[in-house]
């Protein structure tokens, strides 16, 4: 987003591999183009929380989760975008969505142009060594859940695979050739670390889409050591996850009623944001919007 507060309805620049940075504020119309493929909306929704009791999901659940999709699929919400991963829930956030887009498919006036766009990733586990094979095999799993022929953008959940990054984009780069995703992506990758991932992927001209990194204003690490200057300069989104610091820059905890044990991404002492927080519910009367809007808009400058 351009701090100027230009609408960005209209208006973004190509970059160098593929993605279409928007100029201006976002609007419920604002698409982003993901490695010259994918026309995604800025923000995406995290499905973590979707069948993991990490996060205490129960089945009972599943019916606020539902209304919870079908009112998003509401074209003047704006938000196309779904991120899952194979082991939230061991694998029920995929099936979850997978039962949600089997009842879509039925849905008149449902076409592949308005479907909403799915990422999932790949967890590389050090004893995965086989690869193509284990990425291939997973990314299977992940499409039978799904319930989907394609998978629009496959990441790498993290870089803890034995294997070197060049084998795992090899990985990657083979699911491609094989028209089983559209893009690929990586995730809690370092600068190093992903430009090594983007240049071999460049070998088999096939273009990196997408870093997705914890970042907000409690983790600005994304910022100040250059990676998202350079996802930029390769044409490579940033995709936040934790904008919000698990709820701590909400506005729904404070001191005296700190968030739940557990949510360790961001895990500052809520006495210590007391100063961010007020200047920021500040800011959100004075522009009479929800503190989390501002919170998640200034995301956008980067």
């Amino acid at each position: 987003m351009d701090p100027s507060g230009n609408d960005a309805s209209s208006s973004a620049s190509a970059q160098t591999g593929g993605v279409v940075y928007v100029q201006g504020i976002p609007t419920t119309k604002t698409r982003l183009t993901l490695a010259g493929k994918l026309s995604v909306s800025p923000m995406a929704i995290g499905t973590w929380a979707w069948g993991d009791s990490t996060w205490g999901y129960k089945p009972e659940m599943l019916d606020d989760i539902k209304a919870t999709w079908d009112a998003l699929q509401d074209e003047s919400v704006g938000i196309n975008f779904f991120d899952t991963a194979e082991v939230y829930g061991k694998g029920e956030s995929e099936r979850i969505i997978g039962g949600f887009l089997e009842k879509q498919k039925k849905d008149e006036g449902y076409t592949k142009a308005t479907a909403p766009i799915i990422a999932t990733k790949f967890i590389p586990f050090p004893w995965k060594l086989s690869y193509p094979g284990c990425l291939l095999s997973a990314l299977k799993g992940s499409m039978e859940r799904l319930g989907v022929d394609v998978v629009d953008l496959y990441q790498i959940h993290g870089p803890i695979h034995l294997r070197s990054i060049e084998v795992v984009a090899d990985a990657l780069a083979e699911a491609v050739k094989q028209g089983l995703v559209k893009t690929v992506g990586v995730s809690n990758y370092s600068t190093d670390q992903m430009v090594r991932m983007h240049t071999r992927l460049a070998s088999h001209g096939i273009q990196l889409a997408s870093n997705q990194v914890e970042f907000s204003l409690l983790r600005r690490y994304p910022e100040t050591t250059g990676l998202i200057a350079k996802c930029h300069e390769l044409g490579v989104a940033v995709l936040a996850y934790s904008p919000l610091g698990m709820g701590r820059l909400s506005g729904k905890y404070s001191a005296s009623n700190p968030p739940p044990s557990g949510r360790w991404f961001s895990d500052y002492p809520m006495e210590k944001l007391a100063p961010l927080l007020a200047a920021m519910e500040k800011i959100s009367k004075e522009r009479n919007v929800p503190m989390t809007a501002g919170k998640l808009n200034i995301l956008f400058i980067y």
